[in-house]
């Protein structure tokens, strides 16, 4: 070999492990950390949305001390009170009449007091009572007042008030001495002797006003899984009205299709051999129906969102600011997430848009399932908002924000990072075209959304509430159902309430309903309702006389009274229905906000039913009527126990009032019918388990206002679309060249419990 081919082999040689030093050198090498940018802060003045912020943890803390010192009774913490001590059962903020606010926020007028809604269990007075009051101002009180008969035109009976913890501990306690008395049969269909089972209640309590039965499901209780799954088919019914604790009785028994008189009776009809036993083993945790245990190792993650120079929205107190929307945002414990003075560019759209309730309804051939209706507000929507998993329940990069609650305390509670804020890139162009005729270009803007998110655990269930905001002005709400089915033990025709989803589980069949609150200003607080529909016309042939054609055409209709606007759940509705103003837009058209509705609900209670118009705003799909300060709400926490006289009926709402040039009210049902199948288990999964609603711009802009979006795209066949100056895609791979930085994973929501 001569030595011109050494050279020559060994200078690339050389060549060779120097590209490959380079490679190894640019693979070690950390990328750059995305650099955050100060998104533009919007022109509302700062401090305003603090009318409607809720309480702090200190301010709950001075209602509570206040209250210990001027009632002049002595209150026990509530988290230990018997039926007959008195106690603070909650704390929340008094949001302010809305003339006040206005007045405030729009006028120039002074801030309206801070204040406080105050509910107390008076179990120690010869006439016990539920007592609401109004404290204030904050954030050091001095004075209070007696709400009660003002807002519900009379005293509140003691027996409607929500079951709290310490009455359910108390109620397991009885339960579990009463399963003593039956050994050998809990051994025999359970292998239990009654401590490896567990209690869930159902509601409401009773055939009438003034009952407090309960009938309780007993479960095998599996560590690290839903019980809800695992039914053993005994049932119990607790009568707990007395205000003596040491009184209640267990009233009657169930299982298997039968009803027993008491545990006695049940353990004497099993030694001597007159019932059918059907022998249950205990669940093991690696096998147990329903378990959320990974079955395989994890894999490689899956693609993450991230924003490269730092979040696009700005959240400061309670109000959060992106591309032209402003939302003040909030959590009441018992009804769950409250926007308050939504506005777009600048103008309010929605002074409040607040969950309402939550209505479960179900159907069984055992007595706990076929009496269920739970009204989750009593069992509290907001007070059970957890901790959000980061990266799963919202995206990692999200910002979550503390909420705090006093509820069967004296003192206060905190739900770390329960609601979060983030921008979403639905993957979904908001609006595109590809022009492939005359001149050759493409024009587009993505569909990217601000979302505050709450997910609420409701014993079984667990609701996700969202809110939306799309840059075309629009406003969507949307809610999904996940986490485990309610069951009952199978037997007999239990086919005819749902499906069976396990050896002995039935997955019952049952309703999901929620209603909202819409209190929409659209270009300002006057406002009418109009309805739009199709109809077609037969005319002749304006070119050819002999023939006809089969025209649409609109039909227009301005409802006037509140009757009118009154529409019944699952029947036919305009499929345009929209608030609107008496000023028109550029085109001579009137400002208008439309509603649109997507809900697949089941069927109402029928109006025959005793507790029907405990729940009577279930009647109609969307009911529109005068704003009232004295209709705060569509119901009451006090609607559940008793809904045979219920506190609060909507339908008392719904009177005929003309709502021509009004401030109005739109109040909205959505839900699902819900029939139980092997899919569900373990969980019930959110695809195809989403309704909501949305409020759209309809000729309230003169054209699409997100034209003016700085993330449009235009590029024509005449420039180079790889060019970073002619279109914003192109830039990515530079901007987007970062890692982004993510906090560590933590998870502090068990703390709370």
């Amino acid at each position: 070999m001569s030595l011109k081919t050494v050279l020559i082999l060994l200078g690339l040689a050389l060549a060779t492990i120097f590209a490959l030093v380079c490679v190894l050198l640019t693979r070690g090498r950390s990328p750059r950390s995305c650099q955050h940018l100060s998104p533009e802060q919007e022109d509302v003045e700062d401090g305003q949305s603090l009318v409607f912020a809720d309480l702090t943890a200190e301010e709950m803390s001075q209602v509570v001390r206040y209250l210990q010192g001027h009632l002049g009774v002595p209150l026990v913490d509530a988290s230990r009170a018997k039926p007959s001590d008195n106690c603070i059962a909650s704390v929340d903020l008094q949001v302010p009449a809305k003339a006040e606010v206005l007045r405030f926020l729009d006028g120039g007028g002074a801030r309206p007091a801070r204040e406080a809604l105050a509910v107390l269990y008076f179990g120690s007075q010869a006439e016990p009572n539920v007592t609401e009051y109004v404290v204030g101002p904050l954030p050091l009180p001095a004075y209070h007042r007696d709400v009660t008969v003002q807002k519900y035109g009379g005293k509140l009976p003691y027996h409607r008030r929500p079951v709290t913890g310490k009455e359910y501990v108390d109620i397991n306690a009885l339960v579990q001495r009463e399963l003593k008395k039956a050994p050998r049969f809990l051994a025999a269909c359970c292998e239990s002797d009654g401590t490896n089972l567990v209690i869930l209640t159902t509601a409401p309590r009773g055939f009438k006003s003034g009952d407090r039965l309960t009938w309780f499901v007993l479960f095998h209780n599996v560590a690290g899984t839903g019980y809800y799954l695992s039914p053993v088919g005994l049932e119990v019914l607790v009568d707990h009205g007395d205000l003596q604790v040491s009184r209640w009785q267990l009233r009657k028994v169930f299982y298997n299709g039968r009803y027993f008189a008491s545990t006695r009776e049940l353990e004497q009809e099993f030694l001597a051999g007159a019932l059918e036993v059907v022998r249950l083993k205990q669940p093991q945790a690696d096998a147990v129906l329903g378990s959320m245990r990974p079955r395989r190792p994890p894999g490689s993650p899956g693609p993450l969102q991230f924003e490269p120079q730092g979040p696009r929205y700005s959240v400061r107190d309670n109000r959060v600011t992106f591309q032209g929307w402003s939302i003040a945002f909030g959590m009441n414990p018992n009804t769950g997430p409250r926007l308050f003075d939504i506005r777009y560019r600048g103008e309010r759209i929605v002074y409040e848009l607040s969950l309402q309730e939550a209505l479960a309804l179900y159907g069984s051939n055992c007595p706990g399932g076929m009496s269920t209706r739970y009204l989750d507000g009593s069992f509290g929507i907001g007070r059970f908002a957890y901790e959000l998993v980061r990266g799963l329940d919202c995206p990692y990069t999200a910002t979550y924000v503390d909420r705090h609650y006093l509820a069967e305390a004296d003192t206060p509670k905190t739900n770390q990072n329960s609601l979060c804020i983030f921008e979403h890139d639905s993957a979904l162009p908001l609006r595109r075209h590809f022009s492939d005729s005359q001149s050759l270009y493409y024009g587009g803007l993505r569909k990217n959304t601000l979302v505050i998110r709450a997910i609420s655990t409701l014993i079984n269930y667990d609701y996700i509430w969202d809110f939306m905001f799309h840059g075309s002005g629009a406003v969507e709400v949307r809610v999904h159902a996940t986490g485990y089915i309610s069951s009952s033990f199978f037997h007999g025709q239990g086919t005819d309430y749902g499906n069976r989803v396990g050896p002995h589980t039935l997955g019952t069949m049952h309703l999901h309903h929620m209603h909202y609150k819409v209190d929409l200003d659209v270009d300002g607080q006057l406002n009418s309702l109009e309805t739009q529909d199709m109809e077609y016309e037969f005319v002749k042939d304006p070119w050819s006389t002999q023939n006809t054609i089969e025209r649409p055409y609109l039909r227009r209709e301005r409802l006037e009274k509140e009757d009118q606007a009154a529409f019944p759940l699952n029947a036919p509705m305009p499929r345009y229905l929209s608030f609107v103003s008496p000023n028109t837009n550029k085109w001579e058209h009137p400002r208008s906000y439309r509603i649109q509705v997507i809900s697949f609900a089941g069927k109402h209670l029928p109006t025959s039913s005793s507790m029907e118009r405990s729940i009577s705003w279930g009647r109609y799909q969307l009911a529109v009527t005068r704003r009232k300060e004295e209709e705060p709400t569509s119901t009451s926490i006090y609607n559940q126990n008793d809904p045979w006289t219920p506190t609060v009926a909507f339908a008392n709402f719904i009177n005929n009032e003309t709502i021509t040039n009004q401030d109005l009210v739109a109040w909205i049902t959505v839900g699902f019918l819900h029939v139980p199948h092997a899919e569900d288990v373990p969980n019930t999964v959110t695809v195809g388990n989403g309704v909501g609603f949305f409020l759209r711009p309809y000729n309230y802009f003169n054209e699409d206002p997100s034209v003016d979006s700085s993330d449009s795209v235009y590029f024509s066949s005449e420039q180079d679309a790889g060019a970073c100056g002619a279109n914003p895609l192109a830039c990515l791979s530079s901007a987007a060249a970062c890692a982004p930085r993510l906090p560590p994973f933590h998870f502090g929501g068990f703390l709370n419990l």
